[in-house]
C-alpha cells in the first residue's frame, strides 16, 4: 500500500460516518450468523492513512447492539486509551492496535470464534486444503500461528501475528480462531464469510473418514485467481445484508 504523504490524513467527516456504520453493521451481521461470543471478539477499521487511528468495540458490549456511535476511536500511539470511558480489553489493545500500528494496508481486521474456523485451528495441522471453490479461494491467502499461549495481553504476541498475517488476508490463530483483513469491511466481511463456509466443507470433507480429493497447486492458485475478477461481490452482497438488518432493527446505524 502507497501511504499517502501526509501518513495522519483523517477520513472526511462523511467517511468516517460511512465506515462507523458499516463497521456496527459487521458486529450485528456476526451476531446473525451465529458467530459472536458472549461479549468478547473485537473488530477494527483504520481511519487515518498510517492505520494508528482506528475504530474498535468498547469492552464488553454484545456484538448484537453495537451501533456507529459506540465505536471508540483510539490511537495506536496512545496507551492513555486503556484509561478511557469503555476502554477496551487488553487483548483487544494488544492485537488490533499493533496490528493496526504495524501493518496500515490492513484497513479493517475482523476477530471472531466462528464454529467450524474454530474447528479447523484446533487441528494439529490446521491447512485449509484446496477442495472446491470456496476453499481454493484462499489458496496463498493465509498466514497460520500455531504458538497459541492463553489470552493475548503482551505486545510481543501482539507483533509475532501481526507478522503472521503481513501480506495475508487471513489468520488461523492456532487453537483459538480466525483473524480477517481487507481493504474495507465489505471485503473483509466476505472474507471471513467464505473463510468460515471454506472451513466448514473441510470439517465435513474429514468427517467422513475418507481420502480427500485435493486439487493440485496450480488448479488451486488458477481458481484463487479467478475470484480476483468478482471482488464486486463484495459490495453487493454486504449492501444486501445491511438491508436485511434495516428491516429488522435499523439502530445499528444511529
Amino acid at each position: 500500500m502507497n501511504i499517502s504523504p501526509s501518513m495522519n490524513d483523517m477520513l472526511d467527516e462523511a467517511a468516517l460516518t460511512t465506515l462507523r456504520q458499516d463497521l456496527a453493521a459487521a458486529f450485528r451481521l456476526c451476531h446473525r450468523f451465529g458467530w459472536s461470543e458472549s461479549v468478547g471478539n473485537h473488530f477494527s477499521a483504520a481511519v487515518s492513512a498510517n492505520g494508528r487511528k482506528f475504530l474498535l468495540n468498547p469492552r464488553w458490549q454484545h456484538f448484537a447492539t453495537i451501533k456507529a456511535s459506540d465505536l471508540l476511536l483510539l490511537d495506536a500511539d496512545d496507551p492513555d486509551v486503556m484509561k478511557g470511558e469503555n476502554a477496551p480489553d487488553p487483548s483487544a489493545w494488544t492485537v488490533h492496535g499493533t496490528l493496526h500500528r504495524m501493518l496500515p494496508e490492513a484497513r479493517v481486521i475482523l476477530h471472531c470464534h466462528s464454529p467450524y474456523a474454530v474447528a479447523l485451528s484446533c487441528l494439529k495441522d490446521p491447512t485449509l486444503l484446496p477442495l472446491d471453490n470456496n476453499t481454493a479461494r484462499f489458496f496463498g491467502r493465509i498466514g497460520y500461528d500455531l504458538d497459541f499461549g492463553g489470552i493475548a495481553d503482551a505486545v510481543e504476541e501482539g507483533e509475532r501475528l501481526a507478522e503472521m498475517i503481513r501480506g495475508k488476508a487471513v489468520l488461523v490463530m492456532g487453537n483459538h480462531g480466525v483473524s480477517v483483513a481487507g481493504e474495507t469491511v465489505a471485503d473483509a466481511f466476505e472474507d471471513l464469510y467464505f473463510f468460515e463456509k471454506a472451513a466448514q466443507t473441510m470439517v465435513l470433507a474429514l468427517s467422513t473418514g475418507q481420502p480427500l480429493a485435493v486439487l493440485s497447486d496450480e488448479i488451486a492458485q488458477g481458481t484463487s485467481d479467478g475470484w480476483i475478477p468478482y471482488r464486486g461481490m463484495a459490495e453487493k452482497h454486504f449492501a444486501y445484508l445491511k438491508s436485511c438488518l434495516d428491516k429488522e432493527d435499523p439502530s445499528w446505524r444511529d
